[in-house]
């Protein structure tokens, strides 16, 4: 046996672990866990820990895996402790969300991140530390929205500016908009300064600011620009937080405005040496008027002439197209997650150059792109890729998947939005008869104006629906406060309407006169209207007070007169403008008044259905009183705005029509780049859709009061051919009827095919063929008159084109449409009754022609009795 020490001394070779063996099992084994599961890019996202790094992260990629997973990452390897790592997200939701990730995969540890949460969250964290550095106190008050309002009232009173021509709220809005963009009241630029309260924009700014430290307060916008301020005039607070936060991670990068953008880059630089001027911190940093060397505080010419050169950089305050930052002061490790194809919030301050511009603002970044789908299939995936390439500002990217191509995108053509809603509404109920659950369904419009058309045709047809990110159309306040209007011409007895808008808009009658009006009115036994009649008439009010009251009261019995005589459409028009109510809505500058008038005037067209007045409001009250717990299967119906970051099975997509969507109106504010948001909007609809897109155009609609023939969106021809079906609508409309349009193919009752014997199908049809007088006039192909909406009252409620004549009730494919009444249902209580979609039931309660059934399958709805019959 040969001795150890005398054995060849031949090189040993080096040792890797054989693939699959017991070592390397065991050693995969030993490895973090949260990285199981994750594709190779999500994975370079994870483990890319060094220097800046930016993550395109398409529609359904895993963005916010790949954020929380980084984070356990960077703590597992113990590159930085929880307080050390910087996380901004944008919403409060979304900052929750990924706590609660973390606190699945790390345990207690991320109790220890205080730094994790939204922009204002943790600016108004930062500012309490220092607030006194910016004139303030650690427990100054962060004011609302009405705050704000009621202090520029006042400031406006001071100046003796009108306020009902340069309203306090438009003013909010400005500033709000200035401090978005990072501007104190000596950067805006003189233009902007002049556009409000006769040249005194500038000098209202200043003078809210300085209110603002006088009550110890600020408001939202305050809580990042005066970190802003703070960073650039005290460096060392700066180096105190550069050198805390190690590690930065930004969500929704895309969506960030100028004054979140400013903050990052001075939170993200290396820490500079005590003293160094803030170019050292921010190459092409602004001066500081009074902190800069050499440069005479009141000089602001360079830095005015380089913001308004209109150069990517040059948009931001201050930053100019400098070189690159010094070799002494490198980025730091921060990495930022977007898409730069949905950014869809430029209106109201997003700036998608941040995103664009980030390899420059971050020399040596790198760029990860998340490409794989996990969410939409492959036509789906297609058709949205296709369409946002035609985007020329964007870093480019086409999402993929490893799902089946499923079913193509669909695109149908209708007559008119009613048609629209009908067919929608028909493929709703196929997918509920195939036991599709109805969450997973959502109708996505451009603008909120369309919802009433679908809620309209949803009660009729007793399907359950939620409004996201918002009321229901007849919930919002100004279709109240009209409702209310045309409840008092009806009603002189409804106490409720008439105190709603008995100072709406203002007549100076305040909660006093109100109080007095219901005391008289209780003592007398009398309803309030009536009160008011009798107080006018006596000297308890005072002078301008009892003079508005007796105006109010004079239009009402005038508009009660009129009623008599005049289409139920024309008088809401007329009352609208008479009440002041519309003007009130023009001289409202807020970004909300317009999207107001154009509800109004939509409440106006969708009386154009009903024979009168009374019947309007019974529809009403009807859908008001829609039924449904939390936990009911709804069809969910928002804008595609309020769609970002949710997703669906089945989503429908109507009104891509020129005009409507891309927006008229963006693009006459916007131009190219108004297109390209448009663009992304559209490609941000299509992404929701998990199994199936159905896109839908209307030829005529009617926007803005006035009926016009539309063409198909611009984005329809954008899509691929190969990944699009075209389908016919099942609305039941078709693309005829009267008026030069060639006949309709629904004008005989008999192209409808049905084989229905049920003696409600019968009932309808006789309805049906008396309700039409022998015109042979189907829904779908509608006769042409001249517009309700083209009188001489002005333009509040122009317009002219297509018309509906006044009918009776009206036919869908042979489902009678309710004609409400006053009168008195037939029915009784217990009668046994048969509909046509509920099927068996017993009456429960009547009220007037409303009826409360308890049916066997579907439960208990409340219905018109027209749309049922006794058995």
């Amino acid at each position: 046996m040969t001795e150890p020490s005398k054995l060849p001394h031949h090189g040993v070779p080096e040792h890797q672990p054989a693939a699959g063996g017991i070592a390397a099992r065991a050693r995969a084994a030993a490895g973090p866990q949260y990285l199981n599961g994750l594709n190779p890019e999500q994975r370079d996202a994870v483990v890319t820990l060094d220097g800046p790094v930016l993550v395109l992260a398409g529609a359904g990629t895993g963005k916010t895996r790949v954020l929380t997973t980084r984070i356990a990452h960077i703590l597992s390897q113990g590159r930085a402790r929880p307080h050390e790592i910087l996380s901004v997200t944008f919403t409060n939701k979304a900052a929750r969300e990924m706590k609660l990730r973390l606190g699945q995969m790390l345990g207690q540890a991320v109790e220890g991140m205080p730094w994790l949460g939204t922009f204002h969250s943790i600016g108004g964290r930062i500012l309490r530390f220092h607030a006194e550095l910016v004139q303030l106190k650690s427990n100054f008050t962060v004011l609302d929205v009405d705050d704000q309002v009621r202090l520029l009232k006042q400031l406006l009173q001071a100046e003796s500016i009108d306020d009902k021509r340069w309203p306090a709220r438009m003013l909010a809005g400005l500033i709000d908009g200035w401090k978005n963009r990072g501007l104190t009241p000596s950067q805006v630029p003189a233009g902007e300064a002049a556009m409000f309260g006769n040249g005194k924009g500038g000098k209202l700014y200043a003078s809210y600011q300085e209110r603002l430290k006088i009550l110890n307060a600020a408001d939202f916008g305050d809580l990042l620009l005066e970190n802003i301020r703070l960073f650039r005039e005290h460096p060392d607070v700066l180096r105190q937080y550069q050198n805390r936060f190690k590690f930065i991670l930004v969500d929704e990068y895309q969506d960030t405005n100028v004054a979140q953008y400013l903050w990052l880059r001075l939170l993200s630089q290396a820490p500079s040496r005590p003293g160094a001027p803030l170019s050292a911190i921010i190459p092409g940093a602004p001066v500081i008027p009074g902190h800069a060397e050499g440069v005479n505080p009141e000089s602001r010419d360079e830095e005015d002439s380089a913001r308004d050169s209109g150069s990517a950089l040059s948009a931001h305050p201050g930053m100019t197209e400098t070189a690159a930052p010094p070799p002494s002061s490198p980025s730091k490790n921060i990495c930022c997650v977007g898409d730069d194809d949905q950014s869809i919030y430029g209106w109201r301050g997003a700036e998608v150059d941040n995103i664009l511009r980030f390899e420059h603002d971050f020399p040596g970044a790198k760029v990860i792109r998340l490409e794989r789908n996990y969410r939409s299939t492959g036509h789906i995936l297609a058709a949205a890729s296709h369409l946002i390439a035609h985007n020329e500002g964007r870093l480019g990217k086409t999402l993929r998947t490893e799902d089946v191509d499923g079913e193509k995108v669909t695109v149908t053509g209708s007559w008119d939005s009613e048609e629209e809603a009908r067919a929608i509404g028909e493929e709703i109920e196929e997918l509920q008869r195939a036991r599709e659950n109805l969450n997973e369904v959502a109708i996505l419009v451009r603008a909120s104006f369309q919802m009433r058309e679908f809620e309209d045709r949803f009660v009729t047809l007793g399907l359950p629906y939620r409004v996201i990110g918002g009321p229901r159309f007849y919930e919002r306040a100004e279709i109240r406060d009209a409702l209310a209007y045309l409840r008092t011409i009806n009603s002189p007895a409804d106490d409720l309407a008439f105190e709603r808008i008995i100072n709406v808009p203002k007549r100076g009658l305040g909660d006093a006169t109100v109080q007095m009006l219901h005391d008289h009115a209780r003592k007398r036994r009398i309803p309030l209207f009536e009160a008011a009649r009798a107080v006018v008439e006596t000297d308890e009010l005072k002078p301008k007070a009892r003079g508005s009251l007796r105006d109010l009261v004079a239009h009402f019995d005038r508009w009660r007169a009129q009623r008599e005589v005049t289409a139920h459409t024309d008088l809401a028009e007329i009352v609208l403008d008479e009440s002041g109510y519309t003007e009130m809505w023009q001289k409202d500058r807020s970004a909300d008044a317009a999207g107001r008038l154009d509800n109004l005037k939509e409440l106006v067209r969708s009386m154009e259905e009903f024979e009168n007045l009374q019947g309007f409001l019974e529809h009403i009250s009807l859908v008001m009183d829609r039924d449904g717990g939390a936990e009911e299967e709804a069809v969910s119906l928002m804008t595609l705005h309020s769609a970002k970051g949710l997703e669906f099975d089945n989503v429908f997509l109507p009104g891509w029509e020129e005009g409507l969507f891309p927006s008229q109106r963006t693009l006459d504010e916007q131009g190219r780049a108004g297109l390209e948001e448009e663009r992304r909007l559209a490609h941000v609809g299509l992404t929701r859709a998990r199994r199936r897109a159905k896109l839908y155009f209307a030829t005529n609609r009617r926007i803005h009061g006035t009926w016009s023939t539309t063409i198909p969106s611009r984005f329809l021809d954008e899509l691929p051919s190969a990944n699009v079906e075209i389908t016919e609508s099942k609305g039941g409309g078709g693309w005829g009827g009267s008026g030069g349009y060639g006949p309709s193919r629904f004008d005989n009752v008999e192209s409808f095919g049905s084989s229905y014997t049920t003696p409600g199908w019968q009932r309808a049809q006789a309805n049906r063929n008396r309700g039409q007088g022998g015109r042979g006039q189907a829904r779908g192909g509608f006769e042409e008159s001249q517009s309700s909406f083209s009188g001489s009252r002005g333009d509040t409620f122009s317009g002219g084109g297509f018309s509906r004549n006044k009918r009776g009730p009206m036919v869908i494919e042979g489902e009678l449409v309710a004609k409400s009444t006053g009168t008195v249902s037939e029915f009784s209580l217990d009668d046994r009754v048969f509909h046509q979609k509920f099927g068996y039931g017993n009456v429960v309660k009547i009220d007037g022609n409303k009826l409360t059934i308890a049916f066997e399958k579907a439960g208990e709805k409340k219905v018109v009795d027209s749309f049922v019959e006794r058995v």
